[in-house]
């Protein structure tokens, strides 16, 4: 009987498990403000930047599963499945669908930096949609009818600025440590 090889290299499996803890720790760092947001995105930013598209959706996926089972990996120390069907569980799974954009854009635009910047930012952007149609559907299903613009209110307006200085953090210290990791 032939095995298969998967194309991931020991190495490979190693940053792919390194950035899942990454961000199972960014997750648990909390920033107090008028909202209070974790480092998690910078987290997924980092690893779309320094693993790039295959392998850092393969390092989201392995986070969400680790959180699914039961594992304390998303913030405020929570996890389990009920965590990804909770109203914000959105923008977690999210995290797969920003991986999925980022490679798609950074595979037809190249990697000069504005490209993943742009890709980044586009990535984010559908995170944030993705999330917030979900949270709409669940909350709406758990507490009552709530408006779009509502939710995006209370899930994405606060949010933007802080993700914005992470995402323009994590490109800093990919284009820096990128270059060790390819």
């Amino acid at each position: 009987m032939e095995m298969k090889r998967s194309g991931l290299k020991a190495r490979d499996m190693a940053y792919i498990a390194l950035m899942a803890a990454l961000m199972a720790v960014c997750s648990w760092i909390s920033i107090p403000a008028v909202v209070e947001f974790t480092m998690q995105t910078f987290a997924v930013f980092a690893a779309l930047g320094i693993l790039g598209g295959r392998r850092a959706l393969i390092a989201v996926c392995v986070y969400l599963l680790m959180g699914a089972v039961g594992l304390p990996v998303f913030a405020g120390f929570n996890g389990g499945v009920s965590a990804l069907l909770g109203p914000t569980g959105g923008y977690l799974v999210g995290f797969a669908a920003m991986a999925l954009v980022y490679w798609l854009i950074v595979s037809l635009a190249g990697e000069g930096r504005w490209a993943r910047a742009a890709a980044l930012a586009a990535a984010l952007a559908v995170c944030y949609a993705f999330g917030t149609a979900w949270f709409v559907i669940v909350y709406t299903r758990q507490a009552g009818a709530v408006s779009v613009m509502t939710a995006l209110g209370w899930c994405v307006f606060p949010f933007i600025i802080p993700d914005l200085v992470k995402m323009a953090l994590a490109l800093l210290l990919t284009e820096r440590v990128a270059r060790y990791v390819r």
